[in-house]
């Protein structure tokens, strides 16, 4: 069947346990097809568990879902054929080696690597070195590359990616983007879920999750652009105090702990000279004011609030 998305999901709830904790609390959203798609938030979000219904690895209890017009529910084998799946915790068999690993996931798919070669050959090129090498004893870099490939080698039509770049070091994690944005050059359609703000702005549009919720689906750029207030970066010398502080002032609409500041917004126009003298008198030192752009993250703490 032909679809207008790559993916769509409509009030799709699941939960768990005789407690039936709720882990998607119905959640809809749409992926453009050859989008790159971000599924962004915390640790028990809900985001595996999208992935792992949309992959037709779990049932939902409510709503529905389409990949590639495909429904998870009756169509799982269309959908096994044309999807591709890298979860978060390495799931290759350890005991086989780089390319005995690729050949055995283009056996099941009824396909050859040399078929599909043009594909992955950018990501293959970089763990060749070490084909003759156990996949448990690559590093986790070289582990990330492998399940792409493996993921890759029957050329998917969508591509699942939930938390690649987790526990990977910084290079590493740049080297994985770029390759991304490649294979969406290629017509892929792609979706990554990662706890990472600061990869965000690396996607088409994203959606924010928290809770099992939605909280917001848009580009990065409209998120930060639509920010209702100013924000201010203050710093002193005692964080716990400052914030007690500022929470006390009686013009502050809201402010949290961001690194070695706290961000503020402030009911009416900033005034620096009677917060920074409140401030002091309060018992702090070393003050630092400025105005400040917001970034993902305070959306995600706004939208968490509001």
């Amino acid at each position: 069947m032909e679809s207008l998305y790559a993916i769509e999901l409509r009030k799709i709830t699941k939960t768990y346990g005789k407690e039936k904790q709720v882990a998607v609390d119905e959640v809809s959203f749409h992926v453009n097809k050859g989008e790159l798609f971000g599924l962004i938030g915390p640790d028990g979000a809900g985001k595996t568990s999208i992935f792992r219904i949309l992959t037709t690895l779990l049932l939902a209890e409510q709503g529905e879902a389409w990949v590639e017009g495909f429904e998870v529910r009756h169509e799982y084998r269309e959908i096994r054929k044309i999807a591709g799946y890298m979860p978060g915790k390495f799931s290759l068999y350890p005991d086989l080696t780089v390319a005995e690993n690729l050949n055995f996931f283009a056996t099941v798919f009824d396909t050859t690597v040399a078929e599909n070669y043009e594909l992955i050959k950018d990501i293959y090129i970089q763990i060749e070195p070490f084909k003759d090498r156990r996949a448990g004893k690559l590093s986790g870099g070289m582990k990330q590359k492998l399940a792409l490939c493996c993921a890759l080698i029957h050329r998917p039509r969508v591509l699942f990616l939930d938390e690649p770049t987790t526990g990977v070091d910084p290079v590493s994690r740049k080297e994985f983007w770029e390759m991304l944005k490649k294979l969406k050059m290629q017509g892929i359609t792609i979706i990554v879920s990662t706890p990472y703000m600061d990869e965000a702005s690396l996607c088409d549009r994203i959606a924010l999750i928290q809770y099992g919720k939605i909280l917001s689906v848009d580009t990065a750029e409209n998120m930060v652009k639509n920010y209702p207030e100013q924000l201010y970066a203050v710093k002193s010398n005692q964080m716990y105090l400052l914030l007690k502080s500022l929470r006390k002032y009686p013009e502050v609409l809201d402010c949290y702990a961001f690194g070695e500041y706290a961000h503020v917004a402030f009911k009416n126009a900033f005034e620096a000279a009677p917060l920074e003298a409140y401030l002091r008198k309060e018992g702090l030192s070393e003050i630092e004011m400025k105005a400040v752009e917001a970034s993902i993250e305070d959306c995600f703490i706004k939208l968490l609030k509001s």
